[in-house]
């Protein structure tokens, strides 16, 4: 018996419910939405806010997220207690050298009863993923995330299958254990949205992640309070937010300073503008107003654009310095 390839064309999984119609929200309900959401993550997860409202604009710009932190900072709490509060379906991969590829999309299995060949869905047709040690698994294996980061969908065995909205990755990354490791590549990095490390607490913030977990797991506390539909239906209302023009002008002079910048070898491109475009409706739908400021532009700035630009020292900490300095040394526009 031989496997016939079936002709290119987009499925869906059996059993995967077809995309429900997003209800449509006004500034105060969404509002009220992000507001209900960020309460229910921080009973759970003790996440600074600024950072929280980082995380939550990436979701709402239909982006990625790039967590770049040593063990035991939480990240994998703050991933189990987002898809938690949201009801969509959560899976966590372990990355290693011996991931293969098919390990993360599926693969096709022969069925001996029906005498053909079943697709088996892999980890990533769950609505909100958590990769973690992304870095750790070969090339081959972190580029099979490119599709379904860039256009959500999987390709296998000349099938394309279509990812359940909301999409939502999150991959993490040790900075400091590099043995082992493979470098992620500059057109992987670009698909993450927003790049940021959660760092460690603060003192009274500690004391409070050890209170929570004196007796209990705190993510048995946690319940739903949005539904999928309610994450699409925000994503839908971000697109609705005005950028006026004098702002995209901002945005691009930000981008050719990176290119021009004597420490940065190669500087952020187009998709990277529109990344910045896109987090800063994010933030201001989230700051509620359907129109965006120089302060939202400058709040996503460096979570946008750092891992997007090439510098000699290949170091975070540079990035981050020379995105600072460039938001001072551009002017902000004016009226």
């Amino acid at each position: 018996m031989t496997h016939q390839t079936a002709p290119n064309t987009i499925k869906r999984i059996s059993g995967q419910a077809p995309p429900a119609a997003a209800p449509s929200l006004t500034i105060e309900q969404s509002a009220q939405l992000i507001e209900r959401l960020q309460k229910n993550v921080s009973r759970v997860a003790v996440v600074n806010r600024a950072i929280l409202k980082l995380i939550l604009a990436t979701i709402l710009a239909r982006g990625h997220l790039l967590l770049e932190d040593v063990p035991g900072i939480g990240k994998t709490l703050v991933a189990k207690a987002l898809a938690r509060s949201v009801s969509v379906r959560f899976k966590r991969i372990q990355c290693t050298p011996d991931l293969l590829p098919s390990d993360i999309t599926g693969t096709s299995i022969y069925n001996q009863r029906d005498q053909r060949f079943v697709f088996v869905p892999g980890p990533l047709f769950a609505q909100f993923v958590l990769v973690d040690e992304i870095n750790r698994a070969t090339p081959r294996t972190q580029s099979s995330l490119l599709e379904s980061m860039a256009e959500r969908q999987v390709t296998v065995d000349g099938k394309q299958y279509v990812l359940e909205e909301p999409f939502f990755l999150i991959a993490t990354q040790n900075p400091v254990e590099t043995a082992g490791t493979f470098p992620l590549p500059e057109a992987q990095l670009d698909r993450f949205l927003i790049s940021l490390s959660l760092g460690y607490p603060q003192f009274e913030e500690e004391v409070l992640i050890l209170e929570r977990e004196e007796h209990e797991d705190p993510l048995t506390k946690i319940k739903p309070v949005l539904s999928p539909e309610h994450i699409v239906a925000l994503q839908e209302l971000v697109q609705t937010v005005d950028v006026v023009r004098p702002l995209k002008e901002y945005i691009i002079k930000l981008l050719t300073v990176t290119r021009n910048h004597p420490d940065v070898l190669l500087g952020v491109s187009p998709r990277g503008g529109v990344a910045l475009q896109r987090a800063a409706q994010s933030m201001a739908l989230l700051n509620r107003r359907n129109f965006v400021t120089p302060d939202d532009i400058k709040a996503v700035a460096k979570g946008v654009l750092s891992h997007r630009m090439i510098t000699h020292e290949r170091s975070s900490e540079l990035n981050h310095a020379i995105v600072d300095s460039i938001l001072n040394s551009v002017p902000v526009p004016v009226g």
